[in-house]
C-alpha cells in the first residue's frame, strides 16, 4: 500500500472507499491511524497467546475490551495514550507467554499481526474479516460499559479472543468467515442483554420522561457520550454546588432512569447530534465532559472547556483519570458562570422538548393495550428508525421518512439518529405517543425484546409482524447491532444513507439474497413498500 493510511470503518470514509491521505474524515491523523492498526495487530497477538492459557484473567479481558474500544471512530486521537496501551498489551502478552520472544524455534503464532496484510487481502476475505473486526469493536464498547457496572460474561469475553484470532489467520474459507460474522451478532445479543441488565439493576427501569431543551441561568456542565455511571458520579459531585447538568447526544436517555432523574440538578438536554458539536459547543459558557465517543477535534474557541474520561483522549485536553475526580470540570463551570438568563434552544425541527424512556419495560408494560390496538386496526404498522447520525448529505431521508409515516403507525427510535426527528410532534395513536425513544444504540436490545413479545402475542415470527426496520449507520456499534438483527434472521431492513465501503459486491450479494437488505431510497416509496 502506497497510501499514508487506510481506514474505511465509518460511513463518512473518503469518497466512499477509504481514508488514505494525511488524515481521515474524522480528523484522525495518518500516524494515529497506523498506531491504531498497530494496537489491533498486537491485540491479535495477545488473543493467540491467551488461547487455552490458564493465566488469562479479568485484567486480560479488560485490556482486550479497552484496546478494541479505543479504536472505534472518534474515541482516541492521542498517539501518546495509544502507544501506552500498546505497551500494556505487549507486557500482558509477555506475562502469558514469558519465554516466547526468546524461543529458539520461533513459531510466530503470538506475534503481532500486520494489519496491512488484511487491508491488501482478497476483497471478499477483507470484507468478511472487516465485518468481524468492526463488529467486535462495537461490542467491546458495550461490554466495557457493563464491566464498569461490575457485570461480566465469560462467553462474551472468550469470543473477543476467538474473533481476533480468526482475523489474523490465513486460509479460512468465506463460508467459515460468514459464520463467524453472524456469530458476532449472536454474541452481541448476549452482550446487549448483559448491559441492559447492568443498567436497569443499577439505575432502575427507564420511565417515559419529558426532557426540556432550555438551559437555565447559572453554571452548568454538558455531559456527552454513553457512560451512565460517569453521569451518576458527576451528579453526586455537583449536588448542592449550584451547578446544573445537561445531557448531550447519546446521554439523553439517562433522563428516563429513576436513579438518575432523582437528581434535581439534572435539568435537560443541550444540543443535537454529535456531528454538530463544533458549532454548538463554540460559544456556550460551560465545560463539556466526554465519557465515550463521539469526540470531534475541538476548535480553539472552546478547547479549554473540553474534558475527557475513560478511553476518550485527545492531545492537550484535560483527562479525568480512574479516580473520577471531576473537580477540574466543576471549577471550570463555576468560573464560566453559565448564562445570565434562561436560554431557549430547540431541536432541528423547532421543538422545545423531547421525550425519552420508552425502553422495553415501559413498552411491554402497555403490551395488552398495544396488542388490542393492532387487533382492532387502530395501529396498522410499527417502524423502528434507529442508528447513528452523521454529516453526510442524504440523512434528511430519516426526517422525511418519519414525517411521512401514516397516522395509524408507531415510530420507535434508537441512538443519536433520532435527533433528526425526535422533536417532532406526531400526536398519539390508540392513546400512545406515535413516536417513542427507546434509548441509546445499545438499547436495540429493547426493540428486540418488544418485537419478540409481539411475535409471541400474535403467534407468528418477527418477520410476519407489521414491523419495519430502517437503519442509519456511522460507526462500529451500528455494525454489531446490524449483525445481531441478521443473526436473528430479521429481513427487509433498509440501510443508509450509504452502504458500507467494507462490504464487497460478493458479500453484499449474499446479504441481499439471504436477508433482503436494501438501501434507503425515496421515503414515501420505502414506506409503501415496507407496509406491503
Amino acid at each position: 500500500m502506497d497510501c499514508k493510511m487506510f481506514c474505511y470503518q465509518c460511513e463518512q470514509t473518503a469518497a466512499g472507499r477509504g481514508c488514505m491521505g494525511a488524515a481521515g474524515v474524522c480528523g484522525k491523523k495518518a500516524e494515529t491511524a497506523k498506531l491504531q492498526d498497530k494496537l489491533t495487530g498486537e491485540l491479535i497477538g495477545l488473543a493467540n497467546a491467551a488461547y487455552e492459557n490458564p493465566n488469562v484473567n479479568e485484567a486480560t479481558d479488560a485490556l482486550i475490551m479497552e484496546g478494541l474500544f479505543t479504536t472505534i471512530t472518534n474515541v482516541n486521537f492521542n498517539d501518546e495514550t495509544i502507544g501506552a496501551l500498546i505497551e500494556r498489551v505487549l507486557k500482558e502478552k509477555a506475562r502469558l507467554v514469558p519465554n516466547c520472544a526468546d524461543c529458539g524455534s520461533h513459531c510466530g503464532r503470538t506475534d503481532g499481526f500486520d494489519m496491512r496484510k488484511l487491508w491488501t487481502d482478497d476483497e471478499d476475505v477483507r470484507s468478511l474479516k472487516s465485518l468481524i473486526l468492526f463488529g467486535i469493536r462495537g461490542m467491546a464498547a458495550y461490554a466495557y460499559h457493563a464491566a464498569v457496572l461490575g457485570r461480566h460474561d465469560a462467553e462474551v469475553n472468550r469470543f473477543f479472543y476467538k474473533a481476533l484470532a480468526v482475523i489474523g489467520t490465513d486460509g479460512i474459507s468465506a463460508e467459515k468467515l460468514l459464520s463467524v460474522v453472524l456469530e458476532v451478532g449472536e454474541v452481541n445479543l448476549k452482550c446487549m442483554a448483559l448491559l441492559d441488565k447492568a443498567n436497569t439493576d443499577t439505575f432502575g427501569d427507564p420511565e417515559p420522561t419529558e426532557v426540556s431543551l432550555t438551559v437555565e441561568q447559572g453554571p452548568f456542565i454538558v455531559i456527552t457520550g454513553h457512560d451512565l455511571y460517569d453521569l451518576k458520579m458527576l451528579l453526586e459531585q455537583t449536588e448542592g454546588r449550584g451547578i446544573n447538568i445537561y445531557t448531550h447526544g447519546e446521554m439523553l436517555p439517562a433522563h428516563g432512569y429513576p436513579e438518575l432523574k432523582k437528581y434535581k440538578h439534572l435539568k435537560g438536554n443541550f444540543g443535537t447530534a454529535w456531528q454538530n458539536q463544533q458549532k454548538e459547543f463554540d460559544s456556550i459558557p460551560a465545560p463539556v465532559l466526554f465519557t465515550t465517543n463521539c469526540l470531534m477535534p475541538p476548535k480553539e474557541s472552546y478547547f479549554d472547556r473540553v474534558f475527557t474520561t475513560e478511553v476518550v483522549s485527545y492531545p492537550g485536553l484535560v483527562h479525568i483519570g480512574e479516580d473520577k475526580d471531576f473537580t477540574p470540570v466543576i471549577e471550570k463551570a463555576l468560573e464560566l458562570g453559565g448564562y445570565a438568563e434562561d436560554k431557549h434552544f430547540t431541536g432541528i425541527n423547532g421543538g422545545i422538548k423531547v421525550m425519552t424512556g420508552f425502553a422495553h419495560g415501559a413498552v411491554l408494560g402497555a403490551a395488552d393495550k398495544v396488542v388490542e390496538a393492532v387487533k382492532n386496526g387502530e395501529i396498522r404498522h410499527f417502524f423502528l428508525v434507529g442508528g447513528c447520525d452523521g454529516a453526510r448529505p442524504g440523512r434528511n431521508y430519516y426526517t422525511d421518512f418519519v414525517k411521512n409515516t401514516p397516522k395509524d403507525s408507531v415510530v420507535l427510535m434508537l441512538a443519536c439518529g433520532k435527533y433528526r426527528f425526535n422533536d417532532l410532534d406526531l400526536g398519539t395513536v390508540a392513546g400512545l405517543p406515535r413516536i417513542m425513544d427507546m434509548g441509546q444504540c445499545n438499547d436495540a436490545y429493547s426493540a428486540i425484546r418488544v418485537a419478540a413479545a409481539l411475535a409471541e402475542a400474535f403467534n407468528c415470527g418477527v418477520n410476519e409482524l407489521p414491523l419495519s426496520i430502517v437503519l442509519s449507520w456511522y460507526e462500529q456499534k451500528a455494525v454489531c447491532v446490524l449483525l445481531t438483527l441478521l443473526h436473528l434472521g430479521i429481513t427487509n431492513i433498509r440501510l443508509g444513507p450509504t452502504l458500507p465501503a467494507f462490504v464487497s459486491p460478493n458479500v453484499l450479494e449474499i446479504l441481499v439474497k439471504t436477508f433482503n437488505i436494501a438501501p434507503t431510497g425515496i421515503p414515501e416509496d420505502d414506506i409503501k413498500a415496507l407496509m406491503k
